[in-house]
């Protein structure tokens, strides 16, 4: 029979081995399944994130991760560096590189991990830091076992888990504890759990295993509306030295109000009295708005300052007046003054600002939004102003900050509202030729487009391109025309009414093309999809559109007396959920036509098994935008 301590050895060598064994593994690229290899980049072959809460204003992030890089695409994937400033310390920073077979081959210490400022370049001035890995791989695949540990001192953002978090990237093994050492209540969220491999081991404890790698598809919702992600906050928390609690928006809104906001407003009584006398005599309020807003578009400009209580403290007003410049925060702040100062209440706005739609989650409150602007309410809808651009119309979010939630910060509370949703015909093209086509088949015309809504955000700003560039711009805009020349441009950016219009003269050689007595042209010249979505043998992620429009043309083909018109096709009509196309053609008399089209897209959340069905719309459109007339000579 062994002795005692013979076993306690036998056992303390086994669970040695086991525990090397399984370490081995994690490092060793060939060892991976073939399964988390399919479609990915990179593979996290472990992660553990530990979340220590220390103190009401005290976290320490413990970090853990081993990633396999397959190809140079998953580079980008190691995710090894950690940001800091005055109120964020890294105790601890430490890097292995292993070879394909999991030999180490570079051991990289704090000291060599680069520091550098996290200014952005539009920034004047920001107070943070990055230490990052940055190594060079001589071979592929290669593994990074990366270790960190950090002290945050603003407990207002906390970190949450998110166990794959891109494209391209395949986890073997994640981990998140939290260890709520001050007894602090927690708020949780878990969001999209349910189609995952995820074990919660404990409270606040969750492992994931084994996910695969998520291809990217096109019309695809944000990623982080689709994966698992365990979101957390405090529910009493500080934000660099100011404690406040967060039981709901209302009350986060109102702690907002009073720490972030109040005494920041005050601006120069001289400041005052410009915008008083401005608008003396305008009675309505929304058109003593508009001219504040003018006023401060004029005076400043935007540049990024990130200091401040976390970032989200405003740059005061007086300073905004006096230096010009601000960002976000403190353009908005100032505007607020200003429009205070005549009578015209308003609130400050946190956003997801972006091309994408992103909402505020309105059933979780906690520091979001990426971005600040305006809301003036009115007595039927609320209006919102982008306070960053010294171009903007009045009242327009397009393309930036339109129909998605945001916090309205007001003095009685947080209050989540939706901004404006620009339906089809609030967002509509319309393109109107009249186009003279001689025997040889070459053209001249005159083309004009109004856009409005979304639309007009696409098209604003090609007045402000030189005479080159908007040559440039209309050549690529109608590459389907061959020899084009672009004889005059007109452009009017009515910013009152918010129409955009552009007038321009043009030519082209040889457009339609000869077939002995025959010329054969496609008649929808000017507003043409080209673009057909991608094909999926099996599509994966259900898809959305994001926005609305409407598409309007008609052009009128003039052609010489030496020709008649042989051929063409009527029309077409096709009506989907996704939206309808209809076009239409007609002969006004001898020697003219006419074509007409109208492209209605609607936005919407799609399931995956429609998006076949969408392609095809959008084939059929393709086609039938090439449709062609055939004029014979008499």
């Amino acid at each position: 029979m062994p002795k005692p301590k013979s076993i306690f050895f036998a056992l303390l060598f086994s669970f040695s081995f086991c525990c090397f064994s399984q370490s081995e593994a994690d490092y060793n690229a060939l060892l991976i399944p073939a399964e988390l290899k399919t479609k990915a980049n990179a593979v996290v072959r472990f992660e553990k994130t530990t979340v220590e809460i220390l103190n009401i204003d005290e976290i320490k992030v413990t970090t853990k991760r081993i990633t396999t890089v397959l190809n140079k695409y998953g580079n980008r994937h190691i995710d090894a560096g950690e940001g800091y400033d005055d109120n964020t310390e890294i105790e601890e920073i430490e890097a292995r590189v292993f070879d394909a077979l999991g030999e180490e081959i570079k051991k990289v210490k704090e000291r060599d991990f680069v520091d550098a400022s996290a200014v952005s370049e539009i920034s004047i001035y920001e107070d943070n830091r990055v230490k990052y890995l940055k190594y060079l791989p001589v071979n592929y695949p290669y593994t990074v076992e990366y270790t960190s540990e950090v002290i945050h001192n603003n407990t207002a953002f906390f970190p949450s888990w998110q166990p794959i978090d891109d494209y391209y990237q395949s986890v073997q093994h994640s981990e998140y504890e939290i260890i709520n050492a001050a007894g602090i209540t927690l708020k949780t969220k878990k969001e999209n759990f349910e189609n995952y491999n995820i074990e919660e081991v404990s409270e606040h404890h969750f492992v994931a295993e084994n996910i695969n790698a998520v291809k990217y598809e096109a019309y695809t919702p944000e990623l982080k509306s689709l994966l698992p992600r365990y979101r957390v906050a405090l529910q009493n928390f500080s934000m660099i030295g100011v404690e406040g609690v967060n039981n709901n928006w209302q009350g986060f809104g109102k702690w907002m109000y009073d720490r972030l906001l109040t005494g920041t407003d005050n601006i120069p009584q001289t400041t005052k009295d410009e915008v008083i006398q401005l608008t003396a005599g305008v009675d309505d309020k929304i058109e003593r708005a508009k001219m504040v807003y003018k006023y401060m578009q004029d005076k400043t400009r935007y540049i990024s300052i990130q200091v401040g209580i976390g970032g989200w403290k405003p740059m005061l007003a007086n300073d905004v007046d006096k230096l010009g410049y601000a960002d976000c925060k403190g353009l908005t702040n100032y505007t607020k003054a200003l429009l205070e100062a005549v009578d015209v209440p308003s609130y400050y706005t946190v956003v997801y600002g972006g091309r994408s739609i992103r909402n505020i989650d309105n059933e979780f409150s906690a520091i979001e939004g990426n971005h600040v602007i305006l809301c003036v309410p009115d007595e039927n809808e609320n209006i919102f102003l982008e306070c960053t651009s010294q171009t903007n119309p009045f009242g327009f979010t397009a393309g930036f900050t339109d129909d998605r939630d945001v916090l309205l910060v007001k003095p009685e509370g947080g209050e989540i509202v939706h901004t404006k949703v620009y339906k089809a015909d609030d967002s509509v093209q319309k393109t109107t030729a009249t186009i003279e086509m001689d025997e040889t088949g070459s053209l001249i015309a005159d083309v004009d487009i109004v856009t409005t809504g979304y639309q007009y955000n696409l098209h604003e700003g090609i007045e402000n391109k030189t005479a080159r560039d908007q040559q440039l711009y209309y050549k690529e805009y109608w590459d389907n025309i061959n020899n084009l020349t672009i004889d005059n441009i007109v452009i009017e950016n009515n910013k009152d009414n918010i129409v955009f219009k552009e007038d321009v003269k043009l030519s082209s050689t040889n457009y339609a093309s000869k077939s002995g007595t025959r010329l054969i042209f496609q008649p929808n010249m000017f507003n043409r999809v080209t673009n057909i979505p991608p094909r999926y043998t099996e599509r994966k992620l259900e898809f959305k559109i994001d926005r609305s429009f409407k598409d309007v043309d008609e052009f009128i083909i003039k052609f010489p007396k030496t020709h008649k018109v042989e051929a063409f096709t009527e029309g077409k009509t096709i009506e989907t959920k996704f939206g309808t196309y209809k076009f239409k053609i007609e002969q006004l008399d001898d020697n003219s036509i006419k074509y007409t089209r109208t492209y209605i897209l609607n936005k919407g959340n799609y399931q995956k098994e429609d998006y076949k069905a969408f392609r095809d719309f959008r084939k059929k459109i393709v086609k039938n935008d090439k449709t062609k007339v055939v004029l014979v000579a008499i």
